[in-house]
């Protein structure tokens, strides 16, 4: 039987509901039949009301009414929008019953707009319980089974931006997306090819959260939603989805987690998100808001995790549950890598997804999030790809991306040292015992095979610069003269240059490190450094507030400017 779809938070006006009186409310442009199916579902049981599909469909349809009514007579924009949703990472608690009356006193369209949307997931994750009317039954119509065409009262919710309602938008986007993920084909035949990697994260959604997903094939086995009718709310859906990725300020992300995870389950929904750029903004997101996490909260196995799901809108970091959902959704996307280019080279995009997944290791914020991000790093190093991957949508031929390209980015990023600490841990998950297996032997290959300058050359590439034995004074002297490239283009001092401008403190500090040692030992090294622009760039970090990075600026700008360092030193 299938499961619960990702959880709506409560509405933060949700003791309101019961005291809507419908008559007076004549902006909604209700019939009296609309009017009693409304009083009828909330005297009885839901799954009385869902029992017979005309009665389901017909009640679906009065509240996506409700939303397009309300939505048309203002409703969006009043003193209900702007409470704080439970959940969202607030320090502010739901209203209670007098606030919420008040609110509905208030705002009346307000109230109706959040109840319309409480009802209508409650009738969605009622539906794919399996009980025998289904999803694709309700909102699906016709011999064709197209999809009705009230949906576009959701996305309109959606369309208002950040001026919107955070629980109306949230909680629309997630009804959109189960409704439309019930029409993907692969939905209907995850149940009898649920071994094959292609639907294993579909499947695997059973134990996806605490929340329970579980986005079945159940949910449409009388076959009759029309996924050509879905494929357009989709795009406009994922579209939404990732605009909301691209905010640098994060406070956005948690609004999309229900609806991403939902549209996680299908191999369709999974393509078109990478096709948007999914991939890139949520593992850009991913590696910000847990590298802010991990200094925030100086996350550890051992630290006390929060229930809270969103970003947390007054401190800016990302609860250890919303960590868990991003990097689930990384891991469900990892599954469709060998079959698609295009994904291994959103996968391998300026190594942010590589450097997102490894700081889960190594922050280790709990062995649930250590256990998906595992899994996700396994699954990228042992991907295939084909000898001609083919064309690009430029015209030019696509650069071959398989498990070593992704393996490199990952002993740049320094993951087989947190591989290292994670052995001498003990996990009772023989999943994680078997994956830090498996990616400590790839690892360590993989390591033996590269020179000590590869190993420093792939690490710059990464901008992922740590102290380790080849930022020293041994290591220049033998290797200064690499640094002149191939075509003596200088590429590697030209990344370091650019590094100087690093938000990370440590990374400039170690480009500063670096530089000062590439003029000491390389043949007329200080007029290149200069003429590349690394002066000009160092000199203001000498007066930098943090120490160390102020004495690595010194320590370069003085190697730039005397002829006996030694001497200096």
């Amino acid at each position: 039987m299938a499961g619960r779809g990702p959880v709506l938070a409560p509405s933060p006006v949700a003791l309101a509901f019961p005291h809507i009186q419908w008559d007076p409310l004549a902006s909604l442009r209700l019939t009296a039949q609309e009017t009693a199916l409304l009083r009828m579902a909330e005297t009885n049981p839901i799954e009385y009301t869902l029992a017979d599909s005309r009665d389901a469909a017909m009640y679906a349809r009065v509240l996506l009414k409700l939303l397009a009514e309300a939505a048309a007579a203002g409703a969006g924009f009043g003193l209900v929008s702007t409470l704080p949703v439970s959940g969202s990472g607030s320090s502010s608690s739901p209203c209670n019953e007098s606030e919420a009356i008040e609110a509905l006193s208030s705002d009346p369209l307000g109230v109706v707009s959040h109840y319309a949307i409480t009802k209508l997931h409650s009738i969605i994750t009622t539906l794919m319980s399996g009980t025998g009317v289904t999803v694709g039954t309700v909102f699906y119509v016709g011999k064709d089974g197209v999809l009705v065409d009230q949906w576009k009262a959701l996305i309109r919710i959606l369309n208002k931006g950040g001026r919107g309602d955070v629980f109306a938008q949230s909680g629309a986007a997630l009804c959109l997306a189960l409704i439309l993920v019930t029409a993907c084909p692969s939905m209907t035949t995850a149940s009898s090819t649920s071994g094959s990697s292609a639907t294993a994260a579909a499947t695997a959604t059973a134990t996806a959260t605490s929340t329970d997903i579980n986005i079945s094939a159940t949910t449409n086995r009388a076959g009759s939603a029309s996924y050509a009718s879905a494929v357009e709310p989709l795009e406009a859906l994922t579209a939404w989805i990732v605009s909301q990725l691209k905010s640098a300020t994060g406070s956005n992300i948690g609004i999309v987690v229900p609806a991403m995870t939902a549209l996680m389950a299908a191999t369709e929904t999974r393509h078109l998100f990478s096709a948007s750029g999914g991939i890139k903004y949520l593992a850009r997101q991913l590696r910000a808001s847990s590298k802010k996490t991990s200094m925030g909260m100086g996350m550890g196995m051992g630290g006390n995790e929060t229930n809270n799901i969103g970003i947390n809108m007054e401190s800016g970091h990302a609860t250890v549950q919303q960590l868990y959902e991003l990097t689930f959704c990384l891991w469900c996307m990892s599954y469709e890598l060998n079959g698609s280019p295009n994904i291994r080279a959103d996968f391998a995009k300026d190594g942010a997804a590589t450097e997102a997944l490894t700081i889960m290791v190594s922050s280790a914020p709990r062995e649930k999030v250590v256990r998906v991000a595992l899994s996700a790093l396994v699954n990228l190093a042992t991907c295939s790809a084909e000898e001609f991957p083919g064309i690009g949508p430029a015209g030019m031929t696509m650069t071959k991306v398989d498990g070593g390209v992704f393996l490199t980015d990952m002993l740049a990023c320094k993951l087989l040292k947190s591989i290292q600490f994670l052995e001498e841990r003990q996990f009772t998950d023989p999943d994680i015992v078997e994956d830090i297996k498996t990616l400590h032997k790839l690892l360590a290959d993989n390591y033996k095979e590269m020179s000590r300058w590869e190993v420093y050359k792939t690490e710059v590439e990464s901008g992922h610069l740590q102290w380790g034995s080849t930022h020293t004074e041994a290591f220049f002297k033998e290797n200064a003269r690499m640094i002149e490239g191939k075509d003596s283009d200088f590429k590697i001092l030209k990344v370091l240059i650019a590094l100087l401008s690093s938000k990370d403190d440590e990374i400039t500090a170690i480009a500063c490190y670096d530089i000062g040692e590439f003029v000491r030992f390389y043949p007329n090294g200080k007029a290149i450094a200069k003429r590349l622009g690394a002066k000009e760039l160092v000199m203001p970090l000498i007066e930098h507030e943090n120490v160390d990075l102020q004495r690595h600026a010194l320590q370069a700008v003085s190697k730039m400017m005397v002829n006996n360092w030694e001497y200096v030193k």
